[in-house]
């Protein structure tokens, strides 16, 4: 019966023999056998140790031989357990920091913010970005402006709280005077200010009636006209929106897909599967790893997929991560995504 204590000496020997089989493998995309893993790295053994100490992981499964002859190379339960052991997100640089944030604060709204952010997440891992849009079934109305263009006609400007903007012209018949423009904002931002855009719509149809008749047919006529633009602004826009970039990224790993290449990329094309990819991973600050089967997508089980929610706080305006071969440097990658996600959340949650 081996001792706790020698056991303990045991497995963490060994999960260091795995890290660095891990590591080597990343770098050089070969097998790994246990002289040049003894030779390269510091771990205080023989070759013949490191030797028992690799049966003794293939054995359980965490690393297995391609075919005779040949070093080892990592499983997805060998990729899982390296994952799972690291101490936490390796920071970026103060230089990667500053770049990161002069990149994104440069934004000039929220579809420029979108694309430096999966531009970049991109660049910074090279591997395939997914960047989803801020979800509206967590946004809300922040301030709607109403503007005269015309005698009859109002542009209405809905600003969300993840800077979120849509803007309609409305025509609203006979002329109207800037006193009534002044009264129609502050209806519809007293009424809808603050609301989840979820709850919007249902909001927007009622206030006609909660006006009440002392406000006149003509008014009551001007905000039906407004109320109905904004509903149907809010309905057509329930669905999600999510950016790519990057899938030329693939292209460098494509011995890694042997003959999934083109699932991979067919299955990226489908919307449904990215929102899916990062669906799960919506909490700001903590980055979740998906390692092959465990992405539930049968295409893509030759991926690893890297997430994390983006927002101010605890609360989630939406999700972005990054999908590539399980071959990838997971601290790095973990750690751009992470970095992103936070200055996304500054950008976007900022007053």
């Amino acid at each position: 019966m081996v001792a706790e204590g020698v056991r303990d000496v045991l497995e963490e020997r060994r999960l260091e023999v795995l890290r660095a089989i891990v590591e080597d493998f990343v770098t050089s995309n070969e097998p790994v056998g246990s002289k040049a893993l003894a030779e390269r790295h510091a771990l205080g053994v023989s070759p013949a140790t490191v030797r028992n100490d690799m049966a003794a992981l293939e054995e359980d499964g965490f690393i297995t031989q391609p075919h005779t002859s040949a070093g080892r190379i990592p499983t997805d339960k060998g990729y899982r357990l390296f994952v799972d052991r690291l101490s936490g997100v390796k920071p970026l640089s103060r230089a990667e920091r500053r770049a990161i944030q002069n990149f994104l604060e440069g934004a000039l709204d929220l579809d420029d913010v979108v694309r430096r952010s999966v531009r970049l997440l991109a660049q910074l891992t090279r591997q395939v970005a997914v960047v989803q849009y801020p979800s509206l079934t967590s946004s809300r109305v922040r301030h709607i402006e109403v503007v005269q263009i015309s005698a009859g006609r109002l542009l209405i400007v809905m600003i969300t709280d993840a800077a979120r903007v849509e803007q309609r012209i409305v025509d609203v018949g006979e002329p109207v005077d800037e006193d009534t423009v002044a009264e129609l904002r502050m209806i519809l931002n007293r009424a809808l200010g603050g609301r989840r855009l979820s709850d919007a719509a249902a909001a927007a149809a009622s206030l006609p009636e909660e006006v009440g008749e002392e406000a006149g047919p003509g008014l009551r006529t001007q905000l039906t006209a407004l109320a109905t633009v904004l509903i149907e602004t809010l309905v057509e826009r329930q669905e999600e929106r999510i950016m790519l970039a990057g899938t030329a990224n693939l292209t460098r790993s494509a011995l890694d897909f042997s003959d999934s290449l083109r699932l991979v990329l067919e299955a990226l094309e489908e919307q449904v599967v990215l929102l899916k990819l990062i669906g799960w991973a919506r909490e700001p600050g903590t980055v979740t790893v998906r390692i092959g089967r465990e992405t539930d997508v049968d295409a893509l089980r030759s991926t690893a997929v890297v997430a994390t929610g983006y927002g101010r706080g605890a609360a989630a305006l939406g999700g972005m991560g990054v999908v590539g071969p399980k071959r990838m440097d997971y601290p790095g990658t973990m750690s751009a995504v992470w970095a992103v996600a936070n200055y996304v959340g500054e950008v976007l949650g900022a007053e």
